[in-house]
């Protein structure tokens, strides 16, 4: 079967959406729903029951997945072995982190790793940077950057790359928030802004309860980093965000930072897939241009 309609039915399974499918691979959702049909009409059986809400796999459908995925990775090491055979990689590396690490830390890693496999395609993938570890896991990513979990599975291969302070920050101007503050305004007053998940929130979480703030005043619950930032720059609360984002913020003058006397722990950035990839070549190959680059 066609290798480009196994790719295209493996990110439907995943996504299951098909608009966002039929986008990732440039196809209109007119042309996705025939490459499905084709599946279908080829294999016989009924794959995936659709309504204008959801996909849905069927038992057939759960089982040509898993046949799709075997297929899929079959060929990739037997591109990989035909590349190293002719002593050069190539291939496609998926790679997921958030927009601030897409300029402050993948360039240098790219750098390297292009120079010495230059055959190789890099397909950026950014978003939530708190998503990345689920999207390794998930196979949705070949590797990501991601900040280290409090409890880190022993199904993701970590390796540091930097230890990235958090910091307690509020807007600078005219607003309701910098006039609570200015007149000494108690933690459990201020409206705060959470990150939806991840380690930031656990530690926001326990800086609060360190100041003996229980049930603090939740103004929004904010998916992502950059976004927060911003939010706290517009005046709508206050937040913790790590200091990397902050200072490539392009709002970053409408921000400053807040003093406490309760630490809050920096967390470790660094560079993840599964484990049971580890030794794949094309990953293998970009951990150690990594520490290459770590030596130099």
């Amino acid at each position: 079967m066609d290798k480009k309609l196994l790719q295209v039915y493996v990110h439907l399974c995943d996504s299951l959406h098909f608009g966002q499918t039929a986008q990732a691979h440039h196809v209109s959702p007119s042309t996705l729903s025939r490459m499905i049909q084709r599946i279908e009409d080829d294999i016989g059986l009924r794959l995936l029951i659709r309504d204008n809400r959801s996909v849905i796999l069927t038992d057939a459908g759960e089982k040509f997945r898993d046949f799709a995925k075997a297929q899929l990775a079959q060929w990739q090491q037997f591109a990989l072995a035909l590349a190293k055979d002719q002593h050069e990689l190539s291939g496609r590396l998926t790679i997921y982190c958030s927009v601030t690490a897409a300029y402050s830390h993948l360039p240098g890693m790219l750098d390297g790793f292009r120079r010495q496999h230059p055959k190789v395609e890099i397909m950026l993938q950014t978003g939530n940077a708190n998503d990345a570890i689920d999207k390794v896991l998930q196979g949705q990513a070949d590797l990501a950057i991601a900040a280290q979990d409090d409890k880190q599975s022993d199904a993701v291969c970590f390796q540091d790359l930097a230890h990235i302070p958090l910091t307690l920050i509020a807007p600078t101007i005219d607003c309701q928030i910098t006039r609570q503050l200015d007149d000494g305004g108690q933690w459990q007053q201020l409206p705060i802004i959470f990150p939806d998940h991840g380690p930031a929130r656990q530690r926001f979480e326990r800086f609060l309860k360190a100041h003996g703030v229980s049930k603090p005043q939740v103004y929004a619950t904010v998916s992502g980093h950059e976004a927060l930032v911003s939010m706290v720059a517009l005046g709508c609360g206050i937040g913790i965000a790590p200091q990397v984002v902050i200072d490539n913020s392009p709002v970053k003058e409408r921000i400053r930072s807040l003093a406490s006397d309760v630490a809050i722990a920096p967390f470790v950035l660094g560079l993840c897939c599964q484990q049971k990839r580890r030794s794949e070549p094309l990953i293998a190959a970009f951990y150690q241009s990594l520490q290459n680059n770590t030596a130099d």
